[in-house]
């Protein structure tokens, strides 16, 4: 019973993961899945819970405020009235208060205007998480451009892999026709000798191409989190080509901007009255009865008003500061767009290199393809060697590979022109 029990988990384990696993790949997808598993993602969520703690915190300014304060006092001389009044009929005297004196009391504090400053707190609280968002989707970005070293090098590998076959098919069936005529007596060993290592020399090149292929496929599936089969098939749709600069630092400029901003309001804030409203209890020797040494309980309430002129000193200072500060973003912005258009010229020139490159293989290729058919016909009728036959194989050979490696480059180029605009 459990021999079946292990077998049926296999079972279920292995369809699992059969069904996980991808049978195509496009850059896209592989784009979204490197930034979801990235360690670094964590983040996105811990600055959306700082986020949501720091406004709910600032929120709570608007919550009574309660306090319990207390305090004892020794003082020397205390306060006294050395006479007494006397009235027919009526005699007064006054308390004499002891040196030891104490206050305990309870002070609940409602806000009634602040000036602004809760809601300014709240939208600069909102305003640096922006910033921090913003941060970590810059940092996130550059993930795309080691993807892109995996994805078009396997992509590579797979096309020449792809090459290879069809120069073996070749090669096998030249084998098959000289095998043909050694076995008739009307070729040498030798010939037969020479196409087989040819052929064991392509058979050389796909292990090394399959392995490449598994350490690129392998590096790419521990990136993106994902199973991956040696054999998936890579999906590189063509792209547009776009000029329009979105990159996420544009955005993090902004965000940089909005919180100066705020910061900007607050000062103002700063220097408003507040008002609030407070209600005092407590017990106290002596109590608010001046006619009475005794200890006693009180309550008081009432309105009160707070102003600080403090901050009217700094408050030009701060906004020369927080100039400053806008100014530097502003740089920061203008040099990022100078070096990125740099970039994009540099890319955008690559790419037009790679297509007339391009265009200059596809007529080798089929100018060498030609002349290695010709090559074949008079390697049957007997007017070349063997050799000369297996040299024009190779020189098609390498103007495929080279029209392969350039338009595989050329994909690359021009993905990372994308990434480079972000688009």
């Amino acid at each position: 019973m459990k021999k079946i029990l292990l077998l049926i988990n296999l079972l279920i384990a292995c369809f699992f993961t059969k069904a996980q696993t991808p049978a195509s790949l496009n850059i896209d997808s592989c784009y979204s899945w490197a930034k979801q598993q990235y360690p670094q993602i964590k983040q996105k969520g811990l600055i959306e819970k700082t986020r949501e703690y720091t406004v709910s915190n600032a929120s709570k300014g608007y919550l009574p405020q309660f306090s319990i304060n207390g305090q004892a006092t020794y003082q020397q001389p205390t306060i006294s009235i050395p006479f007494s009044i006397h009235i027919p009929g009526l005699n007064l005297s006054f308390p004499t208060y002891t040196a030891y004196q104490y206050n305990v009391h309870g002070e609940l504090d409602q806000t009634i205007y602040d000036g602004g400053t809760i809601k300014q707190q709240k939208q600069a609280d909102q305003a640096n998480a922006d910033v921090q968002q913003q941060s970590l989707e810059v940092q996130l970005y550059n993930l795309k451009d080691r993807v892109n070293q995996l994805f078009f090098g396997a992509l590579l590998i797979n096309e020449q892999l792809k090459q290879n076959a069809l120069q073996q098919n070749d090669l096998q069936s030249s084998i098959d026709q000289i095998q043909a005529s050694v076995n008739n007596g009307m070729a040498l060993q030798s010939s037969l000798n020479e196409l087989q290592a040819e052929l064991l020399q392509q058979q050389q090149n796909e292990i090394t191409y399959k392995t490449s292929r598994k350490a690129y496929i392998d590096m790419l599936s521990l990136f993106i989190a994902k199973p991956l089969i040696d054999t998936v098939t890579l999906d590189a749709p063509p792209v547009i080509v776009s000029d329009n600069i979105k990159r996420p630092e544009l955005s993090l400029y902004d965000s940089q901007k909005k919180s100066d901003d705020v910061q900007l309001k607050m000062i103002d804030v700063a220097n408003r009255p507040k008002f609030s409203f407070f209600l005092q209890g407590g017990y106290a020797l002596p109590g608010l009865n001046e006619f009475d040494a005794n200890p006693a309980f009180y309550y008081i309430g009432g309105l009160r008003l707070s102003w600080q002129f403090g901050s009217f000193y700094t408050q030009k200072n701060q906004k020369q500061l927080i100039s400053i500060d806008e100014q530097n973003i502003d740089v920061q912005r203008e040099t990022f767009l100078f070096n990125t258009n740099l970039t994009l010229k540099q890319q955008g020139e690559d790419i037009a290199q790679l297509q007339q490159l391009i265009n200059k293989d596809k007529d080798i290729v089929e100018k060498r393809s030609a002349v290695t058919q010709v090559s074949k016909a008079q390697l049957n009728g007997g007017t070349i060697t063997l050799h000369d036959y297996v040299t024009e194989l190779d020189d098609e050979d390498l103007a495929r590979q080279s029209l392969l490696l350039h338009q595989v480059q050329l994909l690359m180029d021009e993905y990372n022109y994308q990434n480079t605009s972000g688009n």
